[in-house]
């Protein structure tokens, strides 16, 4: 904290994010930047959009998507714990509140105190194997997402890091990653051939967000 009680913005130091994975998320980014949505009480949903947008594609993939977006981690267990569907182990539990209710107090001996920290949830994390839930070792890296003006601040950045297990796997993305007034790139220019089931994703992911065929045919699974 600074004296005068305000909490200091961390810039984290951002390791590359590999060709699929960008522009999966760029994706979802530029497209949440121009056409975000506006809640009730007239906020721009950007971020909110860029998690129903990899929800969705999470759950075309049967709940077998690299990226998990918003999952909840117990940040009380060691290495902290995804909170998951109790029959889906590669889904998120849908509703926090429930979960908490449910289970909080059986399993840890002590009620939840809301505001604690006690779960943290970033608005996505990308899995090495899609096919396994998102516990530490199975990250591949955890990636907050922020539109300007809002920025990462230490206790978030400090939280992520133990998620991750690994400084390094946190990365923090915005629009100014994806060059968002940008064409898309030309198909033919894309190594595709050499991203295998990335590349599949990818051309999925076009299509979601799009409402369009992707450029080129996307392999079978």
């Amino acid at each position: 904290m600074s004296p005068q009680g305000t909490t200091n913005v961390v810039k984290v130091n951002r390791p590359n994010v590999d060709f699929a994975d960008k522009k999966v998320l760029c994706s979802a980014i530029c497209k949440c930047k121009d056409a975000p949505g506006i809640g009730k009480d007239g906020r721009s949903l950007k971020q909110s959009c860029v998690s129903n947008r990899l929800r969705e594609l999470d759950k075309l993939l049967q709940h077998r998507s690299p990226y998990k977006p918003e999952v909840n981690y117990d940040m009380t267990k060691q290495p902290p714990e995804p909170i998951m569907d109790s029959s889906i182990a590669t889904k998120a539990h849908d509703w926090l509140p429930g979960w908490i209710s449910k289970h909080w107090e059986q399993d840890h001996g002590s009620p939840y105190l809301k505001g604690a920290g006690m779960v943290r949830r970033p608005d996505t994390v990308i899995v090495l194997d899609p096919t396994k839930p998102p516990v530490q070792e199975n990250i591949k890296q955890v990636v907050e997402i922020k539109f300007p003006p809002d920025q990462m601040g230490e206790l978030q950045e400090a939280a992520y890091k133990r998620i991750a297990g690994d400084d390094s796997k946190l990365v923090e993305m915005g629009p100014e990653d994806c060059d968002c007034n940008q064409p898309e790139p030309d198909p033919a220019k894309i190594p595709v051939e050499e991203l295998g089931f990335a590349a599949t994703i990818a051309s999925i992911i076009y299509m979601v967000l799009t409402k369009r065929p992707p450029p080129s045919p996307a392999p079978a699974f």
